[in-house]
């Protein structure tokens, strides 16, 4: 059973945190490197803060997970927790320090190990996407309808390279087996996008649990499919990274499936699919 949740309100809250903390310093960023080499900035810590103290307050028993925490404390609540926030407070961090307007705050509520409520807001364009399993995914409060895909060969997609097996990547390159490919550097956007039928289908080597918690449930009840490239199921209960291979409908899904095997694409062979 989902915990009552006031979702209008998380909803909202996300908004305030884009307009309090992103949207305000996006043209006057402050950054720093962590230690895996990734980008973070002012915006992030402050958006994370917020968002926490926002959430405790309302809803005291529930404790979050953000991206910003130390891996021995995200390890922690995902053990000890049966309902848990997972928050990225702002995802698409290189994209908004170099003044690139494409970024996202994603906020799931995991219960079990699976998300069951998901909302990810588009600073820039005033976009929110939201879903809850079993009752459909919205866009701006607007259910979204299923959508079919085209052919692999005519279809574009997003391909991030930058993490995907060179082998994989070369062979995509060399054989490009659908029409054209895109790549916008901010995962939760990325499956929002897809979810509302904007290309077709997502390629992703290596995804943190917060890139995908809220942005997976919504394609899922938009109608989509996901999994690793192996099949595997994208699970929601540690923080291993996880291969992504997204599509509009379940039809697509089969034909990569299919395109990936015959390509020799195994977990022996690329690890990031590892379950």
């Amino acid at each position: 059973m989902i915990p009552e949740i006031d979702q209008q309100w998380v909803g909202k809250l996300l908004r305030t945190s884009a307009e309090r903390f992103v949207l305000p310093r996006f043209h006057a960023v402050s950054a720093s490197r962590k230690p895996d080499g990734s980008i973070v900035t002012s915006a992030d810590i402050d958006s994370q803060n917020f968002l926490q103290d926002m959430l405790t307050a309302r809803y005291p028993d529930i404790p979050l997970l953000g991206e910003e925490m130390s891996a021995t404390e995200q390890t922690r609540l995902l053990h000890q927790a049966d309902a848990l926030w997972c928050l990225d407070p702002l995802d698409g961090s290189s994209n908004f320090a170099a003044g690139v307007p494409i970024f996202g705050i994603s906020l799931a509520l995991l219960q079990g190990g699976h998300s069951v409520l998901g909302w990810v807001y588009d600073p820039v364009r005033a976009e929110l996407f939201s879903a809850a399993k079993g009752s459909g995914a919205r866009v701006d409060g607007v259910r979204m309808a299923v959508r079919q895909a085209p052919a692999l060969g005519q279809c574009v997609g997003v391909v991030d390279y930058k993490r995907l097996d060179r082998a994989l990547a070369l062979r995509l390159i060399d054989e490009r087996p659908f029409h054209s490919q895109r790549n916008f550097g901010a995962s939760v956007l990325e499956w929002c996008w897809l979810a509302a039928g904007r290309y077709h289908f997502y390629l992703h080597g290596a995804q943190q649990l917060w890139d995908r918690a809220a942005g997976a449930l919504i394609l899922h009840e938009a109608g989509g499919r996901a999994t690793q490239f192996n099949g595997g199921s994208l699970s929601e209960n540690d923080l291993q990274t996880r291969s992504v291979l997204a599509t509009l409908d379940p039809r697509l899904h089969q034909s990569w499936s299919r395109w990936l095997e015959a390509v020799g694409e195994t977990p022996a062979e690329f690890p990031n699919a590892a379950l």
